[in-house]
């Protein structure tokens, strides 16, 4: 417990701030409006009352933190998880694409990065296209990845899916290839003197060595696989996911319905990591390292 609340601490003090900070912002950006209003009805209110009334406009050109945690109060609770204003629902629909494209990218860059430390020609030749890959924009290559997959009769889950696969298997690829070669030389020449197969370096060394590598590196592929799945929800103009609340929001101007769902994606992008963390825990602890 004691080391528990001592985690905490920090987090909450960078908490704390944030929302200081955020509360800050919002009375700064809203007053404007407030005043203007006060001014053209010939009005004299108080610092005191304007702050409040900045503080709970309707549509607010940055919202108080309460108003967006009113705001996922009343789509998570008191809307039902099947009803489409609700953010369990979207939640739901992103969270899929989400775990799809995050497997297939996982399974992509284990994969890669196993070819790349074992064959020098992958090494010199698909290595530079593994980097150079990220150098596109993602909102550049979205849309041409929907609209041809659209125009070959697939659509919906899969191609959200292949955008997070995109920007997940970067991380993996060069995590696993770190990890895979961190062996030392002592160690290989040891699996050498034991004429230990190809097979058996990797299954008995290369593997566990890269544990860390790779559990680090999923925590980044996570993170960005959600953001894929977002991003992949935009040019669709998708009716259901985190995107599609955040393009409704911005077609109407309910920057509270925005905010609400930027602060869902960001906890659901920590419970995600947080469960990637949670297994690496395990794992080592299966391996016989501390935790």
């Amino acid at each position: 417990m004691r080391r528990a609340a001592g985690d905490a601490g920090p987090v909450l003090c960078v908490l704390m701030a944030i929302l200081v900070l955020w509360y800050a912002a919002a009375a700064a950006l809203n007053l404007q409006w407030e005043r203007d209003q006060a001014e053209r009805a010939g009005r004299a209110p108080s610092l005191t009352q304007m702050l409040s009334a900045a503080m709970s406009q309707d549509r607010p050109v940055l919202p108080a933190p309460h108003q967006v945690a009113v705001e996922i109060w009343k789509t998570t609770v008191d809307k039902k998880i099947t009803s489409k204003r609700s953010l369990v629902y979207h939640s739901w629909v992103t969270l899929s694409a989400t775990l799809l494209g995050f497997a297939m990218g996982t399974l992509l860059g284990v994969l890669l990065a196993v070819g790349i430390v074992h064959s020098r020609a992958l090494d010199l030749s698909l290595m530079p296209w593994i980097i150079a890959s990220q150098t596109i924009p993602i909102l550049a290559i979205a849309p041409m990845i929907i609209v041809v997959l659209n125009a070959v009769g697939i659509s919906g889950l899969l191609p959200k899916a292949l955008i997070s696969t995109y920007l997940s298997f970067f991380p993996v690829a060069v995590g696993m290839v770190k990890g895979l070669r961190s062996p030392d030389a002592m160690q290989m020449d040891q699996m050498r003197t034991w004429s230990a197969t190809t097979a058996q370096t990797f299954w008995k060394l290369r593997l566990p060595s890269s544990m860390p590598y790779l559990f680090a590196s999923l925590k980044v592929a996570v993170a960005a696989s959600l953001v894929g799945a977002i991003v992949g929800e935009l040019p669709t103009g998708a009716v259901a996911g985190l995107g599609a609340r955040l393009l409704a929001g911005s077609y109407y101007g309910q920057t509270i319905q925005i905010w609400s769902a930027l602060v869902t994606a960001s906890i659901l992008a920590a419970a995600l990591v947080a469960i990637v963390g949670a297994m690496h825990r395990r794992v080592l602890r299966r391996m016989g390292a501390a935790a």
